[in-house]
């Protein structure tokens, strides 16, 4: 308790001086889309949004001692990201106790979709190249976009640094190499290339390493306070390669494109959990897994009045399973999995008025997949996305409005497919600003939605249930925002805070069939989630060369299974998620160094379905520190930097019995050429 109280006064202390690091936006300017757009901007970006959305930029990312998406996503509030240990665990984002699977990851304008599990790792994506990171609760602002990006209850945004040479120069880039704590080495470079006055191309690369062998304390006896010995993670090694290229052309004045490639593989260990007297059982599972996607975006402004979007692409994923342990015939299960996504979009945007703007899009995508189990049903399904959406903008008025149609038609080359689908889908959304004076803005929206059973869901042996429904989601959020300055000294301060509920019905959950060793997938959960979000954020002059960015946010979620009242569990709050939670950022900027502050906290949660006192997993604080400074060598910038992690060397855990790394150490040297 005495931990939790210190945690709280650190982050009220840290509300006091906030900064625009987070910020309430609109993703229209950054678009360049031709909508109706009336900004008010604060620094590097806006505050206006009729939905909550936070972004971060590129220099405030690499303020948050963060190595993969993962680390950044924790800052924001209202997520709770699902975390196993270390550089290669397992990393699952849900955002307002939706689940991970009701989140979509977009990438640079294409959607990430996992048709197996419906969960994205975001552990596999590093910042190097990264332009901006942003999350849209509900849906965002700008209606000319692909049908997908309406599909689901949050959306988080993976933009990647576009190509900038400067005059005269014909390439340019970056290099770095990161090492550190548990064997960690990561060497990346990207590049920029000028082919001529209407096409440039990037190219980019990492490798990541690490053995990630890392000490831990297990705690023995009742209450697990008795006794404890120094034990160290096993089988946590990784190994990541990602290689990616983009060509970038300008037609005209009016018409552009994109076409890129990418590539991702990753050869781990996966630990397991840490069981008293046998550290080193049930650890000796491998995970294999490789991504290959290419995707071409073209947009054409044809006229003053009308725009004209289309996308298409082809993702491969695979993964390999092995368990050397495992009790068959053969003494191992080795498992392979394939999948396939041929997808397309076309989308129309048209401004009727000089405030009032409509789009329409429609989408196709087929996914297949295969395995090397016997029976397996080598499921395929092609769904068809159409939207209709519009969206009026004023000085002191922000209006959304769509309604998305959903079709699915499924098959399979062996046993029974599961039931077609199609749903109709509505969201509308409000900010008004009541005060012209003041930028005070109130703000609304409704989102009911959907997800779809995925292919482990409708036919993974044994537990696939081929009459499953969509789970039924309906979201209601009300808020504000609130900015001012004054003057040079304070030359921000943002507050934004939204309050919401949620209401899941149709969830699907695994439950026992005829006894504990067979399960099946059943429409049998509901959901309600209340939560708060706050952010508060400012800048500060301290002198005309010192500067103090800070910010902070806080989450309250009352996450209540209403399944079934008869049930024990019934009316608790839902498994790994804190009812209270939050995250602190503090950055002095001078012009000899940099000096960072980041911190993490989490309330009590609870392992399992019934809030048991066995079942508590306490509340954890972590915090790390980092130091910076670049200079300018022969027109070559060359940065250092050195981090702390986890300063107070806690062994916390998010999950259950997958401790998380004590106090370590990163340094990095890179080089703008």
């Amino acid at each position: 308790m005495n931990v939790l109280k210190r945690n709280a006064v650190i982050v009220a202390a840290l509300y006091a001086v906030t900064t625009p690091l987070l910020a309430q936006t609109s993703l229209d300017s950054l678009q360049h889309l031709p909508e109706v757009v009336v900004t008010e901007r604060y620094g590097d970006r806006e505050i206006r949004s009729s939905a909550p959305m936070r972004i971060l930029l590129r220099k405030s990312i690499r303020n948050l001692n963060a190595l993969q998406l993962s680390d950044v996503v924790k800052h924001f509030p209202g997520v709770t990201v699902k975390d196993f240990g270390g550089i290669g665990g397992l990393k699952a984002v849900s955002v307002r106790s939706l689940g991970a699977s009701h989140t979509a990851v977009n990438y640079n304008g294409f959607t990430i979709n996992d048709i197996q599990t419906g969960q994205i790792d975001i552990g596999r994506f590093a910042l190097d190249n990264v332009d901006m990171i942003s999350l849209n609760s509900g849906q965002s602002d700008n209606i000319f976009q692909p049908a997908r990006l309406f599909a689901s209850a949050s959306v988080l945004n993976i933009q990647s640094a576009a190509p900038q040479v400067g005059p005269g120069k014909k390439v340019n880039g970056r290099a770095s190499l990161k090492a550190g704590s548990f064997g960690m080495f990561n060497p990346a470079v990207s590049t920029n290339l000028k082919l001529n006055e209407k096409l440039s191309a990037s190219l980019s690369g990492e490798w990541l390493s690490a053995n990630g062998e890392y000490p831990y304390i297990l705690h023995y006896g009742e209450a697990g306070r008795d006794s404890s010995s120094v034990e160290k993670r096993e089988n946590t090694d990784v190994k990541n390669l990602r290689l990616e290229g983009a060509l970038f052309a300008n037609f005209s004045d009016k018409s552009s494109g994109n076409l890129r490639t990418y590539y991702y593989q990753s050869e781990r260990g996966l630990p397991g959990a840490t069981i008293l007297y046998n550290t080193s059982g049930f650890s000796k599972q491998r995970l294999r897994d490789n991504t290959f996607f290419t995707q071409a975006h073209y947009l054409n402004n044809l006229s003053g009045r009308w725009a004209l979007q289309a996308n298409a692409k082809y993702n491969h994923g695979y993964v390999y399973y092995l368990d050397p342990e495992f009790l068959n015939a053969e003494g191992k299960l080795e498992n392979r999995y394939r999948q396939n996504e041929f997808y397309g979009s076309v989308s129309a945007l048209f401004r009727a008025l000089e405030n009032l703007s409509f789009s329409a899009s429609t989408d196709v995508v087929m996914n297949n997949m295969s395995a090397n189990l016997p029976d397996f049903a080598y499921p395929t399904r092609y769904t068809s996305l159409s939207s209709l959406a519009a969206k009026y903008v004023s000085d002191r008025l922000l209006a959304t409005a769509s309604l998305l149609y959903t079709q699915t038609s499924e098959h399979v080359r062996s046993g029974t497919a599961a039931d077609n689908r199609h749903r109709l889908s509505p969201y509308s959304s409000l900010t008004f600003q009541p005060f012209e004076a003041i930028d005070f803005r109130l703000r609304a929206f409704y989102k009911n939605i959907f997800r779809l059973p995925t292919f482990n869901d409708l036919y993974y042996s044994r537990v696939g249930k081929r009459d499953l429904k969509p789970e039924d989601t309906h979201q209601f959020n009300i808020g504000f925002t609130y900015s001012t300055s004054a003057g040079e000294r304070l030359p921000l301060l943002t507050m934004t805070t939204d309050a919401y509920f949620n209401k899941i019905n149709n969830k699907i959950v695994a439950y026992p069939n005829r006894n504990i060793f067979e399960w099946s997938m059943m429409n049998f959960g509901s959901v309600e989630i209340c939560g708060v979000d706050i952010a508060l954020e400012s800048a500060f002059a301290l002198s005309s060369k010192v500067k103090l960015l800070a910010g902070s946010s806080f989450t309250f979620q009352d996450s209540r299974n209403k399944s079934n009242s008869g049930s024990p569990a019934y009316n608790h709050q839902l498994p790994y998620t804190p009812r209270f939670s939050g995250s602190g950022r503090a950055v002095v900027e001078t012009p000899w160094l940099n000096a960072a502050y980041t911190l993490l906290w989490s309330g009590t949660r609870y392992t399992s379905a019934q809030n048991m006192p066995e079942n508590r997993l306490s509340g954890y604080a972590d915090h790390g520190i980092s130091l910076s400074k670049s200079v300018e060598i022969k027109h070559n910038r060359i940065g250092l930097s050195v981090e702390a992690l986890n300063l107070g060397n806690k062994n916390y855990e998010i999950v259950r019995n997958f401790p998380m790394p004590g106090r370590s150490f990163r340094g990095t040297i890179s080089i703008n050429f």
